[in-house]
C-alpha cells in the first residue's frame, strides 16, 4: 500500500485529520523528566521548543533554526543530538504515546467493567489535557514521520484500541454495556481523549481531571450505561 494510503489508517484508534487548531495554546510547558532520564539536558531543551514550535507551525512550517533559537543554540547544534528534524518529530511522538498508554494501563481494574471504562476513559482524557501540546503533536504531525518510525507509532496506538477494546467487550459479554457496535463505539471512546487537544487550555475552565471524570460518564452514556446518582472512579 502506498505510504500516503497507509498513513490515512492507523487501526481503530483515530488517526490524524486536518482540522483548524487554536493558535492560543496557553501556559503549558514540557518538564525535562518528560522525556526521560537518558536523554540529555540539552536534547531536553531541543525536545521542548520543538513541541511548541511544531504545535504552532506545524512540522514543515518549522526549521531548526526555529527550534535552537528558543534555546539559545545554532541552527547546526540540532545535529549534534538528533540525526534530522524527523527524527525529532518521531521522539516526541514516541515518547507522548508511551506515556499516554503508561497513563492508560495504570487505572485499576477491579472487576467492574463499568468502572474499569471510566477509569481509562478519565485517565486517557486528563493526560491528554494535562499534556495537549505534546498530544497535539502526537496526532496531527505523524503524517511527517518516514515509513519505519510512523509503523512504530502505530504499533503503539493499536495498544490504545486494544485496551479499551478489552474492558468494552467484557461489559458487553457481562451485559453490562448494550452497545451494537463495539468497534464504532471504542473509536468514538478515544476520540473524546484526542479532539480537545485543538482547544484546551490549561487556564481554561475544566482541569484536566475534571474533564477526565466529565468524559468518562460521556462514555459511560454512549455504551448504555450510565452511572447512577455518580459513581465514584476511584
Amino acid at each position: 500500500m502506498p505510504a500516503k494510503e497507509r498513513r490515512r489508517g492507523g487501526g481503530r484508534y483515530p488517526s490524524t485529520a486536518a482540522m483548524e487548531l487554536t493558535t492560543n495554546l496557553g501556559p503549558e510547558t514540557v518538564p525535562g523528566e518528560f522525556w526521560g532520564e537518558h536523554t540529555s539536558p540539552v536534547a531536553r531543551a531541543l525536545l521542548s521548543s520543538a513541541v511548541q514550535c511544531f504545535a504552532r507551525k506545524g512540522f514543515h512550517a518549522t526549521t531548526t533554526r526555529d527550534i535552537t533559537a528558543v534555546v539559545g543554540l545554532s541552527p547546526g547544534s540540532l545535529y549534534v543530538h538528533f540525526a534530522s528534524k524527523e527524527a525529532v518529530l518521531f521522539h516526541i511522538a514516541r515518547t507522548g504515546h508511551e506515556r499516554a498508554l503508561a497513563a492508560l494501563a495504570a487505572q485499576h481494574d477491579d472487576g467492574d467493567p463499568r468502572r474499569h471504562v471510566r477509569r481509562l476513559v478519565a485517565g486517557h482524557v486528563s493526560w491528554h489535557a494535562r499534556h495537549h501540546t505534546v498530544a497535539r503533536v502526537c496526532q496531527y504531525e505523524l503524517a511527517a514521520l518516514e515509513p519505519a518510525h510512523f509503523d512504530e507509532v502505530l504499533r503503539l496506538r493499536q495498544q490504545f484500541s486494544a485496551t479499551v477494546q478489552a474492558a468494552v467487550e467484557r461489559g458487553v459479554r457481562e451485559g453490562v454495556f448494550d452497545v451494537p457496535d463495539v468497534d464504532r463505539a471504542v473509536r468514538a471512546i478515544l476520540s473524546l481523549g484526542i479532539d480537545l487537544v485543538r482547544w484546551y487550555r490549561l487556564d481554561g475552565a475544566d482541569s484536566p481531571e475534571a474533564l477526565g471524570e466529565s468524559y468518562a460518564e460521556l462514555a459511560a452514556r454512549m455504551l448504555g450505561a450510565p452511572s447512577p446518582g455518580g459513581d465514584p472512579l476511584g
